[in-house]
């Protein structure tokens, strides 16, 4: 079955897997799907930020949440996709999805938490509308 639609406001990118993702098991290890989730986010992130203004903002994770729906395999073309959900204060909700690009099928779905900081202090600072775009 393929995957709910994304939102039109999302952002995408494909990569195969490579061999060195795969596990015992003979498919990606769990791990590399959350390494995916973050190379989509850190993507999509270098893409709508204007270079001179990244350095004035540091993204960290709070949490994920994961739900694992099929394996992927080495050699497949996968399709990651991201879209901001709902921001306050210092957070900001990103949602994720992996699928399999030959198919649709929905891989993985991922919500995670970020948090904006001041490279500076270190401490959370309120996300303002300027970086929300």
């Amino acid at each position: 079955m393929p995957a709910p639609a994304d939102p039109a406001f999302s952002y995408s990118h494909e990569f195969t897997v490579p061999e060195a993702a795969i596990d015992a098991l003979g498919h990606a290890n769990n791990v590399e799907y959350l390494r995916w989730v973050q190379d989509v986010a850190g993507a999509h992130w270098a893409n709508v930020c204007p270079p001179d203004e990244c350095e004035k903002y540091v993204w960290v994770v709070r949490e994920h949440h994961i739900k694992y729906r099929h394996s992927a395999y080495a050699g497949e073309l996968l399709r990651a996709t991201t879209w901001v959900g709902d921001t306050h204060g210092a957070t900001s909700m990103r949602h994720t999805h992996l699928t399999r690009a030959a198919d649709g099928v929905l891989l993985c779905e991922a919500e995670t938490t970020w948090v904006l900081l001041d490279p500076r202090s270190g401490r959370p600072v309120r996300v303002e509308a300027e970086v929300l775009g």
